[in-house]
C-alpha cells in the first residue's frame, strides 16, 4: 500500500503545482517522486505507441516524443546518485515501463556522456554540479524539453552557498525550457523533516 508521503504527495504532484515532501528517512519519499514521473512517461509512451497505426510502434513512438530528457533527479550527494539510478531499475522493469534512465556526474565518462548527446535518457539523475556544467555546454540542448525537476535532500543544502548555486541552476533551467517553448518545470522537493515546516 502507499505510505503516507506518497498518499498525501501524489494528489500536490498531481496540480501541477511545485510540491515539497517533508518526511522522516525511510517513508518512500523518493519512490513518491519517481512513481508519478515514471507512470507519466510511461502513459505517454503507451499513447504513442497505440497511435501508430500501421508503422512499427517503436518509430512512431520515437517521433511523437521529443528527443529530450523529461525528468531530472538532482541529489547533492553523489553516493545516493548511484543508488536511486540501482533502485528504478526495478520499478521500471516492474511497471513495463520502456524507459530510459542515465546518470550524469563528474566520474561519467566522456563516451557516456557523448552517448547521451546522441540519444537523451527520458530520466536524468546528476548532482547539482553535473547539472550546472551540462547548462554551460552544449547538453544543455536535451534539457529543454525537461517537465519536472526533482531535487532530493533539500535539507542539506537549503541554507549554504551550495543551494543558492543549486538555486541559480534550477533557474537557469527553467529559463531554458521556457526559450525554447515550453512550461515552467514542475519542482518537487524532497526534504527529512524539518521545524517549523512553515520556515
Amino acid at each position: 500500500a502507499p505510505t503516507p508521503a506518497q498518499e498525501q504527495g501524489w494528489p500536490a504532484i498531481a496540480t501541477g503545482a511545485n510540491t515539497l515532501i517533508c518526511a522522516p528517512t525511510g517513508s518512500g519519499k523518493t519512490l513518491t517522486a519517481f512513481l508519478w514521473g515514471i507512470d507519466r512517461l510511461a502513459r505517454e509512451r503507451s499513447a504513442a505507441m497505440a497511435g501508430a497505426g500501421g508503422e512499427p510502434a517503436q518509430a512512431a513512438a520515437q517521433r511523437s516524443i521529443a528527443p529530450t530528457v523529461r525528468l531530472v533527479y538532482v541529489s547533492p550527494l553523489k553516493a545516493l546518485s548511484y543508488d536511486v539510478e540501482r533502485n528504478l531499475r526495478a520499478p521500471l522493469a516492474g511497471i513495463g515501463a520502456e524507459l530510459s534512465v542515465a546518470l550524469r556526474t563528474g566520474d561519467t565518462p566522456q563516451r557516456d556522456r557523448q552517448a547521451m548527446l546522441r540519444r537523451p535518457p527520458d530520466i536524468l539523475i546528476t548532482t547539482p554540479e553535473s547539472l550546472y556544467l551540462m547548462l554551460t555546454s552544449q547538453a544543455r540542448e536535451i534539457l529543454t524539453g525537461v517537465e519536472t525537476v526533482i531535487v532530493d535532500e533539500i535539507h542539506a543544502v537549503a541554507a549554504t552557498k551550495r543551494g543558492a548555486h543549486l538555486a541559480l541552476t534550477l533557474e537557469r533551467l527553467s529559463a531554458g525550457v521556457v526559450a525554447a517553448g515550453g512550461r515552467d518545470p514542475q519542482r518537487i522537493g524532497l526534504s527529512a523533516t524539518q521545524n517549523p515546516l512553515e520556515e
